[in-house]
């Protein structure tokens, strides 16, 4: 089941690469809704990155415990 989900989700995201590079060569209007989409998600995940970069990480700084 886990393998099915992961499959999906890489599925989607090169649908989405495809898209972008349709996109950017003219295609129809779904696909620049697609392409769209694609580029946003990427931008909010930068964004979370660098955030969480910011912020610490996940509060292992590589420090020693004792």
């Amino acid at each position: 089941m886990t393998f099915l989900v992961l499959l999906g989700v890489l599925v989607i995201a090169v649908g989405g690469c495809v898209c972008v590079v349709w996109a950017s060569r003219g295609g129809p209007g779904w696909v620049r809704a697609v392409a769209a989409v694609t580029l946003g998600a990427g931008e909010l995940l930068r964004r979370s990155a660098k955030r969480r970069r910011r912020l610490g990480g996940s509060g292992n700084n590589g420090g020693d415990d004792s």
